[in-house]
């Protein structure tokens, strides 16, 4: 029986560094970023700090959808990110395969409506022009581990013999007026005077991933196999009001690391933004998960 996970088979990236994976992976090895002072002034009239892809770098918006009533600047956005990044990634995919595409989009803010419904993954359909399974395609409106999480369902999918291939990644933007009026109510946005906050950022990033199949038929082309992730949710995050004690990280980290027996794991990818919540909380999880990483 075949080891849990999945193949990757495909990969796309649209980033600030990057408009596809060869130039973002080169530009984050180089020490390359895209911080730089907006157009965009915080209450204190001082210019808010964002990484944003270059317009030109863009496709347009389907005349379709860009026709269509009721759709937002931000999704707009979200849906010129996803075009060339969705496309990469599809590209190894064999002509007679309709692929799935489990997505993770943001988190609502407390008390607002979700940034997307589920329209949206016919609207990414419409404007990269690719025929996606739709019936199967999920979103997962998570915020930043979305994609860990799209990707777990990806492999309980493959796991079940259901599909040979299946499209998990993430897509969003930060350039949304309100969006940064509310962050910035909360001083979380990097600016002038304001130390502890982020750079508010864009991306459209996918994975596909197919099962043992799927790496037979592209022949020696997956390398890389996907475990299965820790999944675990925080009781006191930043919008609780219940204390927050670090447990959904560390917990997420141990169960990831559960039956890892190739010693201590030397190097994390991790999503801080230089916020101290984030570190703090990633301080936790490494001190309850000790035994399993390397003292370096």
């Amino acid at each position: 029986m075949a080891a849990p996970g999945a193949w990757i088979c495909g990969i796309g990236m649209v980033t600030p560094v990057g408009g596809c994976t060869a130039q973002t992976a080169t530009s984050v090895r180089a020490g390359l970023s895209r911080y730089q002072e907006s157009s965009v002034h915080n209450k204190h009239f001082a210019p808010m700090t964002l990484a944003l892809v270059p317009d030109e770098d863009l496709p347009p918006l389907n005349e379709a959808l860009a026709a269509r009533p009721g759709l937002t600047a931000r999704q707009a956005r979200m849906l010129r990110l996803a075009d060339a990044a969705l496309k990469e990634a599809l590209e190894p995919l064999p002509a007679d395969q309709s692929v799935p595409l489990f997505l993770a989009v943001a988190e609502p803010m407390p008390e607002r409506p979700p940034v997307v419904g589920e329209e949206f993954l016919e609207h990414i359909s419409t404007q990269t022009g690719i025929d996606l399974d739709l019936e199967r395609s999920r979103l997962f409106p998570t915020g930043r581990a979305g994609g860990l999480e799209a990707i777990g369902a990806a492999i309980d999918l493959l796991a079940a013999g259901e599909q040979d291939y299946v499209l998990a990644g993430g897509l969003d933007s930060y350039l949304d007026l309100y969006l940064l009026g509310t962050l910035d109510m909360e001083n979380r946005v990097l600016a002038e005077g304001v130390m502890d906050g982020f750079a508010p950022g864009e991306g459209a990033a996918f994975l596909l991933l197919g099962s043992e199949q799927a790496k037979q038929a592209l022949g020696p082309g997956p390398a890389v196999k996907v475990l299965p992730p820790g999944l675990a949710s925080e009781p006191g995050h930043r919008y609780s009001d219940q204390p927050y004690q670090g447990d959904g990280l560390a917990e997420a980290v141990g169960l990831a690391l559960e039956g890892h027996e190739n010693g201590p794991v030397r190097t994390v990818f991790g999503g801080l933004n230089g916020e101290n919540f984030g570190a703090k909380e990633w301080g936790v999880a490494v001190l309850r998960n000790r035994p399993s990483l390397d003292e370096e």
